[in-house]
Formats: C-alpha cells, sequence, structure tokens
C-alpha cells in the first residue's frame, strides 16, 4: 500500500486538477489507499465507454498485448493527452478483456486506447506502443487526424456518448413489407451539398431532413444511405489531400456516425443529429437503411497506418497472408476476418446498436460474400456470422440485403444465405436484372428471355431456396457506375478526373450513346435518350421483386461519364437542384409510376407466378406474346419485342386484391415495328397508361385515363419505346 497521491505523483500518470481533487477526499480520510479501489475493473461486459451514474467503464478487447492504456483529453484539438491511466494487468483484466473504471467521468469525455506487445509482423503482430488507438465500440469521434512529430498517426478522438440523452417522441421502426419497399439509395451529404439545393444546412444529416418532403413527394418508401459509419476523408491517415474519400466506403469506426455529416461541431453532435433525421424519416412514412462496410477497413495493406484493429489484435481482425501481408478480397487493401468469433460479435453488436439505438430500418451489406468466407478465405456453406445474423431475435424485423458477391471472384447472387430460416432473411442487389434490362433496352440480340425472367421476379435464381420475387432488390443503376442519364449518354466511361488515368471504373457498362458521346444538342438524339430513360425506370418499377432507384435518376443527374465517382466530392457527384426544372416530364413519369406500384399488388406479387390461372376460367397470371399477338419466338435472335399480360389478383383474406389487369409492351429495336393486341385481350376494355414514345405529359396518364386503342388495328412502335395499357377488371 502507498500513498494514492504519491503513486500518481511518481508515475506522471495523473495531471487532470479535477481527479486529484477526487482522490484528495479519501487521503483526507486516509493516507493510505489501495489505488485498485480508485480505478476499479467491475464490469467486463458490454465492450465500449460504457456510462455510469458516477463515471464511465471503458472496456476492450486485446488478447497479445501486454499492457494496455487509457488515454483522457480535455479538448478536441490537444495534440496530447491531459491524463493517462494504466490499466492493472492483475486487477483490469479477464481473459482477454481489459476494463477499467474511471470515477467522475461523464458524457463528452474524449479517449483513446494505446495498447504495447509485439512488433513481429511475420507472425501477424503489429502492436505500437505509441499509436493511439479508436476504440472498436467508439460510438462517436471528434475531431481531426493531428500531426505528430514522431510520425505516428493521432486519429481523431473517441467520444462518450449518452445512449438515452435523445427524445425519440415515440418514435416507432415502420415495419414495411419488403415486397412493398420502393428503395432510393441516396448520399448524405451529395444530396444537398449543392447550392442549388438552397437548404440551410448544406451536406448534413439536418439538410436531409429539408429534402424528406421531395422524397415523401416522389413516393418511395425508403432511403438506402450510402456509408455514415466514421471513416477518412483524405486518405487513410487523415492527411493526403490527393485522396478523396466521398463515398465513405473505407470504415474506421463501426458504431459512430459519421462527424463530417453534422452541422454542429461539439463531441456528439453526429450522433443527435443523425436520430434527429432518422426520427424526421419516420414521420414522413420513410424507413431508413443503411449501407454498412464489414469487409475491409481504411487500416489497408501492410503498408497502411495504425488507427485501431491492427494496434489491438490485428490477427483477429484480419485475413493475414504468411503472417505479415494482407487477403484482398475487397480490393481495398485488406479484409476482415467477419467469422471470427471475435469479430463477428462486433458485426452483431454493431448491428444490434444501430437498430435499437437508432431505431435504423435495416441494412445493405456492401460486398458481403465476404462474410461467406471462413478465417482462411475460403466460401463456406453455412457461415457464422451470417447466421447469427439472420437468426438474431432482436433484428428478425431489420432487413438484410446483400451485395452479393466480392472484389475476389466470389458471385452469389441467388444464393446468398441460403439455408434454412436464413435464407428468407436475406434480399440481394439483383446484378443481373441491371445488365439484362440494360442489355435488352440497348437492343442486343436474344434478350427477350432474359427480360421475361427478370419482369417476373427472377425466379432463376430465388425460387429454389423456397424464397420469393421480395428477395430481388431490382435496380438499374447504383452508386456505382453510370447514372441513368450517362447510360444512355456515353459510350465509354470518362474517369479522367480521378487521377487514374482512366484506369479505374467498370469497362462492360453495357451503355450507349446514339450518336454522340456525352452532351448533344441534336434532337433526335435528345428524344431516344428520355425515351429510353423513361423505358428502363417503368421497366425497373413495374418489375416483379423491389425497385431501388439511384439518386438523381429521376431528373437525369449526370456524373460526365464517370462510372466511379468515389472521389469527386464536387459538382460531379452531388444533386443538381436544378434539374427538377429541365426534367420536370421524368419525375412526374417516375412519382405516376411509384403510386401505381403502391396502389397495385399485381405488379409486386409475394409469390411467383406461374402461368396459371387463379380462377376457373380466369386469365394465367403471367402469359406472354410476341409483337404479333401470338406465340412468343424465344429462340428469333433478331426479335427484339416482347408482350406480357398480368392479370389482376383477386381478393383474398390478405388482400382486396388488384383492380387492373395490365398489358406491357416492350421494343428494344432499333427499327420501327407494329404490335399487334393478343387476342385474350380483344374481350377488356384497354386505356392507355404508359407511352414513353409520346410527348410530355401523354407518356403516363393516371391510371390509365387515356385514350382507347383500336384492338384490331396495329399499333405503331417507335424503336427503344414501351407502351402499358390497363383494363378494369372488377
Amino acid at each position: 500500500m502507498v500513498p494514492l497521491k504519491t503513486h500518481f505523483a511518481e508515475s506522471g500518470i495523473w495531471k487532470s486538477k479535477e481527479l486529484l481533487n477526487w482522490i484528495i477526499t479519501p487521503l483526507e480520510q486516509s493516507h493510505m489507499v489501495d489505488p485498485s479501489s480508485v480505478m476499479r475493473f467491475t464490469h467486463p461486459l458490454p465492450f465500449g465507454a460504457i456510462l455510469h451514474d458516477n463515471g464511465v467503464q471503458f472496456v476492450v478487447v486485446s488478447r497479445l498485448a501486454r499492457s494496455m492504456k487509457l488515454l483522457l483529453y480535455d479538448k478536441v484539438n490537444d495534440p496530447e493527452p491531459s491524463d493517462i491511466i494504466n490499466f492493472n494487468r492483475k486487477d483490469s483484466r479477464w481473459g482477454h478483456i481489459w476494463s477499467l473504471f474511471v470515477h467522475g467521468l461523464k458524457a463528452k469525455q474524449l479517449y483513446h486506447f494505446q495498447a504495447d506487445g509485439a512488433f513481429e509482423p511475420e507472425r501477424g503482430l503489429r502492436f505500437d506502443g505509441r499509436a493511439r488507438l479508436i476504440d472498436p465500440y467508439a460510438k462517436a469521434l471528434a475531431g481531426d487526424f493531428l500531426p505528430s512529430a514522431d510520425g505516428v498517426v493521432r486519429p481523431p478522438k473517441c467520444v462518450v456518448i449518452d445512449d438515452d440523452d435523445f427524445d425519440w417522441r415515440g418514435d416507432k421502426h415502420l415495419r414495411y413489407d419488403l415486397s412493398k419497399s420502393v428503395i432510393y439509395e441516396l448520399h448524405v451529404k451529395g444530396f444537398t451539398a449543392s447550392p442549388t439545393s438552397e437548404v440551410q444546412h448544406p451536406g448534413t444529416y439536418l439538410g436531409l431532413i429539408e429534402k424528406i418532403p421531395y422524397l415523401a413527394d416522389l413516393g418511395v418508401t425508403a432511403v438506402e444511405l450510402m456509408p455514415i459509419h466514421e471513416f477518412p476523408t483524405n486518405g487513410a491517415d487523415g492527411f493526403d489531400p490527393q485522396i478523396k474519400n466521398y463515398w465513405g466506403y473505407d470504415s474506421m469506426a463501426f458504431f459512430s456516425p459519421h462527424r463530417g455529416y453534422a452541422w454542429g461541431k461539439e463531441p456528439g453532435a453526429q450522433v443527435r443529429e443523425f436520430k434527429e433525421m432518422v426520427r424526421a424519416f419516420h414521420q414522413a412514412g420513410i424507413e431508413v437503411i443503411l449501407d454498412v462496410v464489414f469487409n475491409h477497413t481504411c487500416e489497408g495493406n501492410e503498408n497502411g497506418p495504425t488507427l485501431s484493429f491492427k494496434g489491438l489484435d490485428n490477427q483477429i481482425y484480419y485475413m493475414l497472408e504468411r503472417g505479415q501481408y494482407y487477403k484482398n478480397f475487397s480490393g481495398c487493401g485488406n479484409t476482415i476476418n467477419g467469422n471470427h468469433p471475435i469479430v463477428r460479435e462486433l458485426i452483431f453488436n454493431c448491428l444490434r446498436h444501430w437498430v435499437h439505438n437508432y431505431h435504423v430500418d435495416g441494412f445493405r451489406f456492401d460486398l458481403a460474400s465476404i462474410l461467406s468466407r471462413d478465417q482462411l478465405g475460403n466460401l463456406q456453406a453455412n457461415p457464422p456470422v451470417i447466421e447469427t445474423i439472420s437468426e438474431d431475435p432482436l433484428l428478425a424485423d431489420t432487413k438484410f440485403i446483400a451485395e452479393a458477391w466480392d472484389a475476389a471472384g466470389a458471385y452469389q447472387v441467388g444464393s446468398f444465405g441460403s439455408y434454412g430460416f436464413g435464407s428468407q432473411r436475406w434480399a440481394e442487389w439483383n446484378g443481373k436484372f441491371r445488365d439484362d434490362v440494360r442489355r435488352f433496352w440497348r437492343g442486343d440480340q436474344c434478350m427477350t428471355g432474359a427480360l421475361a425472367t427478370r419482369l417476373s421476379g427472377s425466379s432463376d435464381l430465388y425460387s429454389h431456396s423456397g424464397r420469393g420475387p421480395q428477395c430481388s432488390i431490382n435496380f438499374v443503376t447504383a452508386h456505382d457506375g453510370f447514372t441513368m442519364n450517362d447510360l444512355v449518354s456515353y459510350n465509354y466511361k470518362h474517369n479522367e478526373e480521378n487521377g487514374e488515368q482512366n484506369r479505374d471504373g467498370e469497362n462492360n457498362n453495357c451503355s450507349c450513346n446514339y450518336g454522340v458521346e456525352g452532351f448533344t444538342t441534336n434532337l433526335d438524339i435528345s428524344a431516344v435518350r428520355n425515351r429510353q430513360v423513361k423505358n428502363m425506370l417503368a421497366t425497373l418499377l413495374l418489375s416483379q421483386g423491389v425497385p431501388m432507384i439511384s439518386q438523381g435518376d429521376e431528373v437525369r443527374r449526370t456524373q460526365r461519364g464517370n462510372n466511379n465517382a468515389y472521389c469527386q466530392d464536387n459538382s460531379i457527384s452531388w444533386f443538381d437542384w436544378r434539374l427538377l426544372g429541365k426534367y420536370y416530364d421524368v419525375r412526374r413519369f417516375v412519382r405516376e409510376l411509384v403510386k401505381f406500384r403502391k396502389r397495385e399488388i399485381t405488379v409486386r406479387q409475394p409469390i411467383f407466378l406461374t402461368g396459371q390461372p387463379r380462377l376457373p376460367g380466369g386469365l394465367p397470371d403471367i402469359s406472354w406474346y410476341g409483337a404479333q399477338g401470338g406465340i412468343v419466338p424465344w429462340n428469333a435472335s433478331l426479335d427484339r419485342s416482347l408482350v406480357c399480360l398480368l392479370a389482376a389478383i383477386p381478393p383474398t383474406d390478405e388482400y382486396e386484391g388488384s383492380k387492373y389487369h395490365i398489358l406491357m409492351m416492350f421494343h428494344g429495336g432499333w427499327e420501327a415495328r407494329d404490335f399487334y393486341f393478343p387476342a385474350v385481350c380483344q374481350n377488356f376494355t384497354w386505356q392507355l397508361f404508359i407511352d414513353t414514345a409520346a410527348d410530355p405529359p401523354n407518356e403516363i396518364y393516371t391510371d390509365g385515363t387515356g385514350p382507347k386503342p383500336n384492338l384490331k388495328a396495329p399499333l405503331r412502335f417507335l424503336p427503344h419505346s414501351l407502351r402499358v395499357y390497363l383494363a378494369d377488371a372488377r
């Protein structure tokens, strides 16, 4: 036993006046105090910085660290800690868990961890006793990367957060059925960063709140936010202005909302503002889905900085190659070891954190196939982390969407999570829908069969595992690739401004410029481009499955031919709100289609179509015809036309049924062509709903109030055009 004041004075680890004053009180009562009674080990779980009534418990895992320190800071920009507290290896460690309670600390306290141990890269050990480490469970970060004379990266500081310090005003998860969803993918900053947005809080969570009326008017049921987990914006070490990270696919703190999207600058402001945003979306009837990146981190390969995971347990958190090198299934330098029990628990706890503390409604998993790999990188049939997520009772109402591939060749579209109950829990980005729809409308040969399969919900991918059409997240464009406008304006990518000599980005885009590369004043080319945009948006919104619209496609947002704008934090990526006036017709077209989709269960059926009548003597639930009104010439390579008849769903105990039979006529060819009504349609009264070749506003009529066609006469179709007719079935 030693006097406590002497213990800390001699060790030089206690400098805070506030904490010294707290120590003096027991000293006045007794000159001999056990230091362990001050920094006492009380709770081994949960992980992170846990706020209690009289202090904070700091809990972190490190299997092979020889020592652990807690660094406390008074201000965000302080280069050095005000206090350094050593974890007592005897009293502050339980197994591989280091736990320390510090009396008197409150919410918004700033901190880092510091772990020391062996630096033996050949064994996968990369401890650096000088490194300031981000808590893997940090709930917020504050400040910027700070320069260091010794070359050791000083990352943003962790913030102690009070999870209960927010009034949700009774907010609850909306729990929409996935089959009823219309998803809108957007970038939090890019949606309002442009001065044309005219919001009070541009580029922030609060700015996004200001644009909720626009999204509600469009009719979407969910926003899918590109990554909002904390990430560095200027290179992995925060100091490389040549490396911009606009998209955010380089996480460094999975439990923390990105501080750069907060309007307030005080520590923890992003937590409050993110919750305000979610609450506002829910009040408008819109769910919030997060794009999460559990496949790699910003620490990169063996040449990258030590910011968190490397300095705590490099062997655990990453898949390693011959000890010192990193397996790179992500294409970003490292690969998270998602099926290690410690990492699996982190991912699982993280998802629970966002659902419980932030009321998030779902997740889209970037490069999700990496989560199917074991610790050696081999694909598994039943990955433990996927099973854990699928079966968790707290996440039972949460939407899970997989990008079911990775950068190392795994392609699991149609088979991700396809075992037992888990197969019903996962939807997937349907990359085959994207490619087939693009190729059909471009006029490629032999695409009518593929289009029919995608229109009817991709049963070839999902029916074998007992899943329904709602497991197919249909999209034609996304953040990664051309925008819809650029898909019909460029034959080739134009990524020169990314600084990689146009080597980056996908080369096979299934795009077409229709005669001129990029912008044109040619009215004929402009007309076919506008028609093609509407063709693909209509195909998306009338297909079985779940549609996802990419930010700005409804007003033909352009990235000037850049199909990999990950580093373009500027007008190339930002939403230009002047386009609402220029392409009002496209926005109106999308809005009316979304309304129709939400009303008509016929285009969003929960089960796959069979081609059989639902009622005796009724129409088949789906039937196919050629342009002549007869049998489809499926094997005719030059035939680029298809007719689809969807019969109205009769009412049942579960739903009231649908109002219309729907007749869709697709012409992807380069020449004009005549279409004929199938004989089965002659007994119904049809009215025009959509004609993409018509001039606005006659390209879409509310609920099929358009002109009635002559059922006996041929219908003349322009190249690349679509018509939809409705017949009242009641």
